[in-house]
C-alpha cells in the first residue's frame, strides 16, 4: 500500500494501516534499501525516489503486535472482509480518534464528502475546526492525493 501524496505539496482515520487478505491480518512495512525483508514480507510497491519498499508483513505474537491483537479481541478476523484497514485506539498515534478500545476501521467505510473545495483557502477554512485527519481525493484512474489539517497548521476539534 503505497502512502497517498499530499496535495499543495505540503472522512480519513489517523492510525496505523493494515490489511486482511485471505483471513490473515497484516500491517504495513517499509523496508529500506539494502536491509533483509523480513520473513513473509509481501512487497507492494518500490518508492523511486527513496529506494523504500513498501508492503505488508503479517501480524505475529511480537510485543510490537499487540495493538493489533488487542483489536482482534473486539473485531475477530473471521468476521473481518478483505481490505484494508485503519488500527487506531489509546495506543496508536496518540488516539485521535478519541476510542476507548483498538479497532480496525475499514478504509472502505470513511465518510464521503462531495461539498470539499480544491483551492487553497477555501479548503483551508473547509477543514478548520473539523475533526478529521484529512480528506482524500480518488480519481477514476485509481491514483489518490490527500491534504490533512496539519498541512495547514490546523489541530483537530
Amino acid at each position: 500500500m503505497k502512502k497517498i501524496p499530499t496535495l499543495f505539496k505540503r472522512g480519513k482515520y489517523d492510525g496505523t494501516a493494515a490489511l486482511v487478505r485471505d483471513g490473515e491480518l497484516f500491517k504495513r512495512y517499509m523496508l529500506r534499501p539494502g536491509r533483509a525483508a523480513p520473513a513473509m514480507f509481501v512487497p507492494v510497491e518500490i518508492d523511486e525516489e527513496t529506494g523504500k519498499t513498501v508492503g505488508w508483513v503479517p501480524v505475529g505474537d511480537s510485543p510490537e503486535d499487540k495493538w493489533f491483537r488487542d483489536a482482534l479481541q473486539e473485531y475477530p478476523l473471521h468476521t473481518l472482509k478483505d481490505g484494508t484497514y485503519e488500527l487506531i485506539g489509546p495506543k496508536v498515534q496518540g488516539n485521535p480518534e478519541k476510542t476507548d478500545l483498538h479497532e480496525l476501521v475499514a478504509h472502505a467505510d470513511a465518510e464521503v464528502f462531495t461539498d470539499v473545495p480544491t483551492g487553497f483557502d477555501e479548503l483551508r477554512d473547509w477543514l478548520a475546526g473539523r475533526d478529521i485527519e484529512g480528506v482524500v481525493w480518488h480519481h477514476p484512474d485509481g491514483r489518490m492525493a490527500k491534504i490533512k489539517l496539519i498541512d495547514f497548521g490546523l489541530e483537530r476539534s
